[in-house]
């Protein structure tokens, strides 16, 4: 039922997008206006998706409300990261405890996970923008810093907008209100010097075609989800008489056809919300070398990258990438210290307690490290040719989607005792492989402006996607 729920809702907000950016353009509506027809029909889609269990994104945004405008500007940060994650992780906790591992019919996790990256963002660019001095900020943070509190209704219509309640993505708030208040699109195209290119004015571009490809993308994820998804279930890889006949080697092929299957559902929905915010014209990121009109400011996942991954970096990078970037605002910028460490425990505490969430993390941990050795240490030998550069190319392709597999099946499992089997079973080997690398390679500890270059190539890796 929860996800017909989610699908009626999301191609009804894909027509009133559609609808909004006709007849509520800038030119034709108020700010007011957009902000409160955008939070009406966000409301209107939590009650009807999520019923009863919808008061809980309600709650979370109204004491967040009464923190960011009573809260100290230096602790206002703090004081709604703990909050929100501390409501996000009480209402993981209840899933396990009450429903036993289960997903609840109407399932609110997902929208308040959201919520949650939205509300510590806005919370850490509002103690960027009033509590620092612009020299103690990256270049990206004070583009992003948001210099006054929001009234309650931008603050509502940021957070509870129809584009994004049901499957997001979280965006930054500069952005979200440059987007209603109609100076998205123009921000973007003042980058270009438009009179080079021959045009007398600046020209309006159009989000339908990005929209109608998007649509295909999500047409052919949905086709793959319901065949490949239900036959080829991640349960299969620890059932006994599998492990019995099969031998290693194709224990992985088969580990690797069991995970490509169960990635359909998330290109489904995260490029479906893609094309909802699009839609309503929200998503302009500006123009490519070729001059082409770019619809991927809020794009979670390139699936060309994703496939083509070279190294378990580039992986996550191009995988929910506008998590990513939260994770990157929030906690990877600002930690104080081990930062990769705290960046993916916060991963995953954000999606939730069950066990196999942190098998997850914790293998994802000590295999970037490794993955991080082996490249520092070795790549530089096999770029003097072309074979060379792809052969090196071919096996770390390999080796990466291997090493995703086998990161990502207890994130499936969730619980303990199939993961402790399905690695025993496996041997533990990247576990093994990745003690051994960090053990015998040298790891030269990166400088503080070496990190700071490596944030800002990220930066720029996320926004030219």
């Amino acid at each position: 039922l929860f996800q017909i729920n989610f699908v009626a809702c999301q191609l009804f907000a894909l027509l009133a997008a559609f609808w909004f950016r006709i007849y509520l353009s800038p030119s034709h509506a108020s700010s007011a206006v957009r902000h409160a027809f955008a939070t009406l029909f966000g409301i209107y889609f939590a009650v009807f998706c999520f019923g009863w269990y919808s008061i809980h994104l309600f709650v979370l945004v109204m004491m967040n409300y009464g923190i960011m405008n009573m809260a100290s500007i230096p602790n206002i940060h703090r004081y709604s990261f703990v909050v929100a994650m501390g409501y996000l992780t009480l209402c993981h906790i209840s899933r396990i405890y009450i429903f036993h591992y289960g997903i609840l019919t109407t399932d609110f996790s997902g929208p308040l996970m959201i919520i949650t990256q939205k509300i510590t963002t806005l919370a850490c660019q509002l103690h960027d923008g009033i509590g620092r001095q612009a020299e103690e900020l990256t270049a990206e943070q004070n583009r992003l810093a948001v210099k006054s509190r929001p009234s309650l209704l931008e603050y509502l219509s940021y957070l509870l907008n129809f584009m994004s309640i049901i499957a997001g993505p979280c965006s930054n708030y500069k952005d979200y209100i440059a987007f209603i208040e109609g100076r998205h699109v123009h921000m973007k195209l003042l980058e270009v010097n438009w009179k080079q290119k021959g045009y007398d004015r600046l020209p309006d571009p159009s989000p339908t075609g990005a929209v109608m490809y998007k649509l295909c993308i999500t047409l052919v994820s949905l086709i793959l989800f319901l065949t490949l998804t239900k036959n080829f279930p991640m349960a299969y890889i620890i059932d006994n008489e599998f492990l019995d006949k099969t031998p290693f080697l194709s224990r992985l092929g088969y580990l690797y056809v069991v995970t490509q299957a169960a990635k359909p559902k998330y290109y489904f929905a995260w490029t479906l919300a893609d094309a909802v915010n699009n839609a309503a014209g929200y998503g302009f990121s500006g123009v490519d070398e070729k001059g082409t009109f770019r619809w991927d400011l809020l794009s979670n996942l390139n699936i060309w990258n994703i496939e083509t991954a070279t190294s378990f970096k580039m992986y996550i990078e191009n995988w929910n990438i506008q998590t990513a970037a939260w994770l990157k605002r929030v906690c990877y910028d600002r930690a104080p210290w081990y930062p990769t460490a705290l960046t993916f425990f916060l991963s995953a505490l954000w999606h939730g307690i069950y066990p196999g969430y942190y098998f997850t993390f914790l293998t994802g941990i000590l295999i970037t490290l490794a993955a991080r050795a082996i490249r520092n240490n070795c790549r530089h030998y096999f770029l003097s040719s072309v074979p060379l550069k792809i052969a090196y190319d071919v096996v770390t392709w390999a080796v990466t989607q291997l090493a995703v597999c086998y990161t990502v099946a207890p994130f499936v499992m969730l619980a303990v005792e199939p993961t402790i089997k399905f690695y025993k079973s496996v041997y533990f080997h990247m576990h093994i492989l990745s003690i051994l690398v960090l053990l015998l390679l040298p790891v030269r500890p990166q400088t503080h402006s070496e990190r700071r270059a490596q944030n800002q190539a990220m930066l720029n890796s996320i926004k030219n996607k």
